[in-house]
């Protein structure tokens, strides 16, 4: 049976997020105003279909997919790229491939506790956010 990531989750840790991001090519400017983010993870899960939203003060990323389906990402709120996405199970991880013009791209999801991991890769780099849920 796949985790439960369903919940409201707050950032607690961020590390390595500007080496995330400069494999991304975003400016630098962008870097300096998203290093100082606290994003929060709303994550609905039903089966195999999920929506997770991105929050913070700055912007907002959505995500709507079916485990297993391949889709067209349009990263426009993150890097304004399109990636051709595909998300699976793999144990109790949550691990998307996103292939596109970046080498390596992609994330993870995991639940330890009540902390919701986040591992983001891309081009090399790769950074690890932890999350607390909330009630």
């Amino acid at each position: 049976m796949p985790m439960d990531l369903n919940g409201y989750w707050k950032m607690v840790s961020n590390d390595n997020f500007d080496d995330y991001m400069k494999a991304l090519g975003v400016n630098a400017a962008i870097r300096t105003i998203a290093s100082l983010l606290k994003t929060d993870k709303d994550i609905v899960q039903d089966g195999d279909h999920f929506q997770i939203k991105t929050l913070s003060t700055f912007k907002n990323y959505h995500m709507d997919f079916h485990v297993g389906q391949e889709f067209e990402e349009d990263l426009s709120g993150v890097d304004n790229r399109k990636c051709m996405t595909t998300i699976n199970w793999e144990g109790d991880k949550l691990v998307c491939v996103q292939k596109g013009e970046i080498e390596g791209r992609g994330w993870s999801h995991w639940v330890v506790g009540d902390e919701l991991h986040l591992e983001l890769r891309a081009g090399g780099a790769v950074c690890k956010q932890v999350y607390k849920k909330t009630t």
